[in-house]
């Protein structure tokens, strides 16, 4: 059963606050233990990472040869295959139309400026094992970082007994260049400061446990990070048009993950609340991981009835979902009004699901409210840019008074010289 709340200015606060705590459930004995784990790789390099991995994964680091992933991806169905294929088609598709390019132009001044657009270097990607194993985040991390010109992609993972043949055939039609069995903290601190056979990174992306998110934060800095991702999220706003079953299915498909997954259904439709929760009742009944999706939707699930749709969205607005499904008569009215979410799925026929596997945007998404200020995934995660300017003489001289006043306000006379002289005769 889903909770069923009467927006009232107090009650739904109450929601939010559970939400956001959540997210800081990690501890400080987990701050700890990934500190200590960064500065022992810091310090003494592989052999810290070597002794890690044999501690909590039974198994050295070790690189993946290509043979090793050809032999993975004829493991994996033909249909799957198919799936990865057509999923990373679209997700490049996306990309290379958002791709930003080099642009040059002439100022008002008369001089050359614009600004370069570069693919990093080299960018990690963290890829959990053992039953988190993701295919679908393989490319979700990998396509936009090769679309941006990216020049070595390094994926890394826990090495477990059995590496997931799906993982790394979608490792290998993402076109990732390095793969390294290694996980947890010490894999991250490997990807910042180098660590024998594993190289330093530029930026390091994808999802993980607790100690790896924990690691990231300690990490940045040496190097960037996409974000420090939070238990997933979705918010469905529905009115009484929406069709109770597909809502239930899409807030299940959330509360899944995790028991700190959050779905919430906010409405101006009592009825439709309560067709919403027989719905849920009905179908966590045959689904497989009902006991986690229980648990989910008891804790940090609910269903917010609003006195109207406008208020719907303005308390999204306030949540900043991970993911929002506007399921309305007119789904895309209330868009403009749309300020925070990481991704949104307008209309019955945009299942959250089809933007985790297939539609092309990425599954990367700011969670817990970060939504307010951060952004998915995509190709501009992984460019960086350098501007240019180019002045000749003609163009310098008429401003050439104005730079030298402007420094000399700021008493920096060097700067002022540095103008000065080119026109001393």
């Amino acid at each position: 059963m889903i909770n069923i709340v009467q927006a009232d200015g107090a009650a739904e606060r109450a929601v939010l606050e559970a939400m956001r705590a959540r997210a800081a459930r990690a501890g400080a004995a987990v701050d700890k233990a990934a500190a200590e784990i960064m500065e022992a790789v810091r310090e003494r390099g592989f052999e810290a990472v070597r002794e890690y991995s044999l501690r909590f994964d039974g198994a050295e680091p070790r690189e993946l040869d290509p043979a090793e992933l050809e032999a993975a991806r004829s493991r994996c169905p033909s249909a799957l295959i198919a799936a990865l294929e057509h999923a990373a088609a679209n997700i490049r598709d996306y990309n290379e139309k958002l791709l930003t390019r080099t642009q040059e132009w002439t100022s008002p001044d008369g001089g050359l400026v614009g600004r370069v657009v570069r693919g990093l270097a080299r960018v990690g990607i963290y890829v959990p094992g053992g039953t988190a194993a993701y295919p679908s985040s393989v490319l979700m991390n990998a396509v936009p970082a090769k679309v941006a010109g990216v020049e070595e992609i390094v994926m890394v993972t826990p090495p477990t007994e059995n590496l997931s043949d799906a993982v790394l055939a979608a490792a290998q039609i993402a076109g990732v260049d390095r793969v390294i069995a290694v996980g947890g903290a010490q894999a991250v601190a490997a990807l910042t400061y180098g660590a024998g056979f594993i190289p330093r990174v530029d930026k390091l992306v994808g999802p993980g446990n607790a100690y790896v998110a924990a690691a990231k934060r300690l990490a940045y800095g040496r190097l960037d990070i996409d974000m420090i991702a939070g238990p997933s999220e979705v918010l469905v706003i529905a009115d009484g048009t929406a069709d109770p079953k597909f809502v239930a299915a899409d807030l299940l498909s959330q509360a899944e993950h995790d028991r700190l997954a959050s779905a919430v259904l906010l409405t101006d439709d009592l009825a439709l609340a309560r067709a919403v929760d027989g719905e849920i009742v009905r179908q966590t009944g045959y689904l497989s991981r009902s006991e986690i999706m229980e648990a989910s939707l008891r804790d940090f699930g609910c269903a917010i009835v609003c006195p109207s749709l406008e208020a719907c969205v303005n308390l999204a607005n306030e949540i900043a979902p991970e993911h929002l499904e506007i399921v309305t008569a007119d789904p895309r009215a209330l868009l403009p009004a749309v300020k925070n979410a990481g991704a949104v799925f307008l209309g019955a026929w945009s299942p959250e699901p089809l933007g985790d596997y297939l539609a092309g945007p990425d599954h990367v998404l700011p969670t817990s409210g970060t939504a307010r200020f951060f952004s998915p995934l995509s190709v501009d995660s992984f460019l960086k840019t350098m501007s240019v300017i180019q002045y000749d003489r003609a163009s310098l001289s008429p401003v050439k008074e104005e730079i030298i006043t402007l420094a000399e306000s700021e008493k920096l006379t060097a700067h002022a010289n540095s103008i000065r002289v080119r026109f001393e005769k």
